[in-house]
């Protein structure tokens, strides 16, 4: 057994814990931790990272535990410690001591659990199944359920019972607490640095996974993990690109896109910059319209402003771009509504962010999507992951780009008619031969007044980015 206590004080988690017994009523709610899962051999298992909505409403990561709601009643069931997990462990905090640390009225052992939900009725219990298959089949064996296929199932799948449970915490975590805030900002500390170690340690004829080196050692001297696989590539244009083999070359931008996780709350920020450390005119030209359609997206993150909105802001400032470059021809808002801007920027401008990079995912778009919103089916807004109404304490990334991908530029039913029509100058394209992907990415929160960007220390305008990369020039 293992167990790592947050730094937060418990007050913040029986806050959380509370609200979410006032929001279920008499409804009861089982939160699974999740389990350590094996590389290879039992033994040799991947880092261990707790289940998001068990670390929101615990903070603690305990393998294989589970809390318990029922109205005021919580209680955290985990498995004990074995006789020789201090040997191989170290001291393990107490039952009473985790009590303390993360705000519940008791912790049990794991094996009184069944007892607890037979006595509620399973059919009566809400739950959200796990990624790993070990809790997926203590979930199923407690709740007497079965689950179709080898993954956990679909949101939409899931019994109504648990699509309670799932809306209540898509209501707790999509507004963050000032603890919330708090952590994220922490982890961007560490993001901050990582950056500009990146740009520092930039110069032709090292490999990506030199400066992926350099930036990640900054984040694990803080004590902290990446948040996700980083990408950080001269290959831009592959959206998630997390190879780190190539060579950077003098004419080269990098593309960097890494953030820190601590105590589960990540940060997500992408950064572009030339491996020279100069921007040549086609780079500089592209890179301020990427930055233009980024600080004007940024200022619509505000209470009421819909977040698709805020998507079309940034795509409406990049088909200006665009069109101004001589690379798109027409009106902008219309090439927008036809969606041409797509071609070079087909992904959504951002997304929720939060204990997940890409917040409560695992809950596909019902937590993404506000009710009676379903994805377009045009190509790129299609990929928007979040169209909700902003609120204060909603935090989001904000990362327009702009990519020269050949499966979409090469693909006929795709560019045929934006080619046939003039829309699309290939040609024009072609003369900015430097540039493969640019994409510039901030966290930024929603305030009942200005938009709060979290991110922003981390060097960002053309004269700033090249600054950080002479700096180790």
């Amino acid at each position: 057994m293992s167990a790592q206590l947050s730094s937060q004080p418990a007050e913040v988690f029986a806050r959380r814990q509370a609200k979410l017994g006032t929001t279920l009523g008499a409804t009861a709610a089982l939160v699974f931790s999740g389990g350590d899962r094996p590389r290879n051999y039992p033994a040799n298992v991947y880092a261990y990272r707790a289940d998001s909505h068990f670390l929101y409403l615990v903070g603690a990561a305990i393998p294989d535990a589970a809390l318990w709601v029922c109205g005021d009643q919580v209680e955290l069931f985990m498995v004990p410690e074995g006789e020789d997990d201090a040997l191989w462990h170290g001291a393990l905090p107490s039952f009473e001591e985790i009590r303390l640390a993360t705000g519940v009225t008791a912790v049990r052992p794991y094996a009184e659990l069944a007892q607890v939900v037979a006595q509620a009725g399973p059919a009566a219990v809400a739950t959200l199944p796990s990624a790993d298959a070990h809790t997926r089949h203590r979930q199923c064996v407690l709740l007497e359920r079965t689950w179709p296929g080898d993954g956990a199932p679909s949101v939409t799948a899931l019994d109504e019972i648990d699509l309670v449970l799932a809306d209540a915490m898509i209501a707790l975590r999509t507004i963050h607490d000032d603890a919330a805030v708090a952590m994220m900002e922490r982890a961007l500390t560490a993001t901050n640095e990582a950056h500009r170690a990146g740009m520092a340690a930039t110069r032709p004829g090292i490999f990506e996974h030199s400066v992926r080196g350099a930036m990640e050692g900054k984040v694990l001297a803080h004590g902290m993990v990446p948040a996700y696989g980083s990408i950080i590539t001269v290959h831009g244009e592959v959206l998630h690109n997390t190879t780190y083999h190539r060579q950077l070359g003098e004419h080269d931008l990098v593309l960097a896109d890494l953030g820190a996780e601590y105590e589960g709350w990540a940060s997500d920020v992408t950064r572009t910059w030339p491996v020279n450390g100069t921007f040549s005119p086609t780079q500089r030209a592209l890179y301020e319209i990427v930055l233009q359609s980024q600080l004007d997206a940024i200022d619509k993150v505000r209470p009421g402003v819909r977040y698709r909105d805020v998507h079309l802001a940034a795509s409406l400032t990049l088909a200006r771009g665009l069109v101004d470059e001589g690379i798109l021809a027409g009106d902008p808002e219309g090439l927008v509504e036809r969606g041409a801007h797509a071609l070079l920027f087909p992904h959504g401008v951002g997304h929720l962010i939060g204990l997940d990079v890409h917040d409560m995912e695992d809950l596909g778009d019902r937590a993404g999507y506000a009710p009676g919103r379903t994805r377009s089916e045009q190509f790129g807004l299609g990929y928007l992951r979040l169209d909700r109404d902003l609120e204060p304490g909603m935090a989001v990334t904000i990362e327009p780009g702009i990519y020269k991908v050949p499966a979409i530029l090469a693909n006929e039913a795709l560019c045929g008619p934006f080619v046939a029509d003039k829309t699309l100058n290939r040609d024009r394209l072609a003369t900015f031969d430097d540039v493969r992907g640019i994409r510039i990415e901030d966290d930024v929160l929603c305030t009942p007044t200005d938009p709060l960007v979290l991110s922003a220390a981390i060097p960002k305008t053309v004269q700033d980015v090249e600054a950080a990369v002479a700096a180790g020039q």
